[in-house]
């Protein structure tokens, strides 16, 4: 998939790339400035700027945006929603909102490896309204009705 990349030019920031052949997820890097590095106090979110704008060109793919695990568990730095889901049609600075679930700030600098995004396909569906849904073994079971402990 050829996807149309966006560099701002006010941020001066590199093309992202796959760390190994193996890689499933492109690193994001922060694009704060060279002189202002943003610091993360305990229990605090910051939205970090990667300095990318990128435009699909089918809208049957999702740009996904996912924690790094190295900083996930040995900094306690986590993607403040979860996951970040880029729209095809979204054509904005990607943004990665950052969560210190630490209990030390976390500075971020000019081109630290903040997130990683991939490309999955997308499946739109469309709704329809039924009076029943067709039965199954787990039924409405939900949190830890599979055994799960």
């Amino acid at each position: 998939m050829e996807l149309p990349v966006k560099i701002l030019l006010s941020r001066g920031m590199d093309m992202p790339a796959y760390a190994t052949d193996g890689s499933a997820a492109l690193d994001l890097r922060a694009a704060v400035e060279e002189d202002a590095p943003v610091t993360i106090a305990p229990g605090a979110r910051a939205l970090i700027p990667t300095g990318l704008a990128i435009a699909p060109e089918a809208r049957d793919v999702v740009a996904i945006v996912a924690a790094r695990s190295g900083l996930a568990i040995k900094k306690g730095i986590c993607l403040s929603n979860g996951i970040g889901v880029i729209d095809a049609d979204y054509r904005g600075e990607i943004c990665v909102g950052l969560y210190n679930t630490s209990d030390v700030p976390f500075t971020v600098a000019r081109g630290d490896r903040i997130a990683q995004m991939m490309f999955l396909p997308v499946y739109a569906a469309r709704l329809v309204e039924v009076s029943a849904l067709d039965e199954t073994a787990r039924g409405a079971g939900g949190f830890g009705s599979t055994g799960v402990k």
